[in-house]
């Protein structure tokens, strides 16, 4: 069962409240120096496979293992200092979970993290060794939201959510800028969807620095809300997907992000998690990288066809690595 969402912004915002280009560039100026500039990569065998020119930027080697450290940190920095003194909460299956740990810490910010019971334990263990305070919760039972605006209002903490936050896009569309300007003007970006933080910033990005670009976001199949929403032109809600890409087990894209997402996306695609194995197994035979599922998506969908790519000049975000060891060992094996 599906429900529509009103595809406005909440009566309480305005298009002022949606963050635009210069929201993006403000964020590059407070993070530099604090996320890593991470490389462009490219690979022989990619582009003979697709018959296209591709750049993958490798957000997986990012500070905390993936691209939410910058919309993180942003987020933090961009905080009055009286308000940071009392701490932050956020809630996350992983990533913008050790990244507003970590971001936290640099900034010397208390943090508190509500984490699904069966995240990964990789992911859990470093939101911990970065000094968050983690709250456990079941994905399927309860409202993760819910739990984080009670502690928050219990505690006089600020919650920023992993990616319907003015701060957060404007922080992921930093490495749409720095992709752009190492390899110049693009035919096409792809990029990774789950909550629309990452697809919307990058879009903002991207729109701006390689005007006529076509911008395409992937998501799981069994999580395919996005493509839903843009395509009825609402918001759609689903219940917690059932995929192996853990980082995109969202249920609704934000009010925030659903909006840019509308007017500057080209399309949405999905790719099986069958799909994202193969290509983590790609990644790791032929790039020599470690890389999550999630981290897969877009690449998955150029890699296996869902995008016709040929001839293009094609970026692709790998947008993190934090998989647990023994996962990647057995998803990664060659198949028998």
């Amino acid at each position: 069962m599906t429900e529509a969402r009103d595809a406005m912004p909440d009566p309480a915002m305005d298009d002022a409240a949606l963050p635009g280009f210069a929201d993006v560039a403000a964020a590059a100026r407070r993070i530099e120096g604090a996320a890593h500039r991470t490389p462009v990569l490219t690979s022989r065998t990619a582009d003979a496979m697709t018959g296209a020119s591709l750049f993958f930027k490798a957000e997986n080697l990012q500070r905390g293992g993936a691209f939410k450290f910058r919309g993180a940190y942003n987020a933090i920095s961009a905080l009055p200092e009286e308000i940071r003194r009392r701490g932050v909460i956020a809630f996350s299956s992983g990533n913008h979970a050790q990244a507003i740990a970590l971001a936290s810490r640099l900034l010397d910010v208390p943090a508190v993290i509500v984490m699904p019971e069966d995240a990964p334990a990789v992911k859990v263990e470093a939101t911990r060794g970065y000094g968050a305070e983690v709250v456990s919760y079941d994905r399927y039972t309860q409202d993760r939201e819910a739990l984080g605006r009670e502690i928050a209002q219990a505690r006089g903490l600020t919650l920023i959510p992993p990616y319907d936050h003015r701060e957060v896009i404007a922080g992921q569309g930093t490495l749409a800028m720095e992709l752009i300007a190492e390899t110049g003007p693009l035919d096409m970006l792809v990029a990774c969807l789950g909550g629309g933080g990452q697809l919307a910033g990058c879009a903002l990005a991207a729109a701006e620095l390689s005007p006529g670009i076509a911008v395409y976001g992937v998501e799981p199949e069994a999580g395919d809300d996005g493509r839903r929403s843009f395509h009825e032109g609402r918001i759609v809600t689903i219940p917690v997907p059932r995929t192996i890409a853990d980082g995109a087990q969202t249920t609704y894209l934000g009010r925030l992000t659903f909006p840019i997402i509308r007017e500057k996306v080209t399309d949405i695609v999905t790719v099986s998690d069958a799909e994202l194995v193969d290509t983590m197994r790609f990644f790791a035979a032929r790039m020599k990288l470690v890389v999550e599922p999630t981290g897969c998506l877009a690449a998955a969908a150029v890699l296996h066809g869902r995008l016709d790519v040929r001839g293009k000049r094609v970026g692709i975000v790998i947008s993190g690595g934090n998989v647990d060891i023994g996962t990647f060992a057995r998803l990664a094996a060659p198949a028998a």
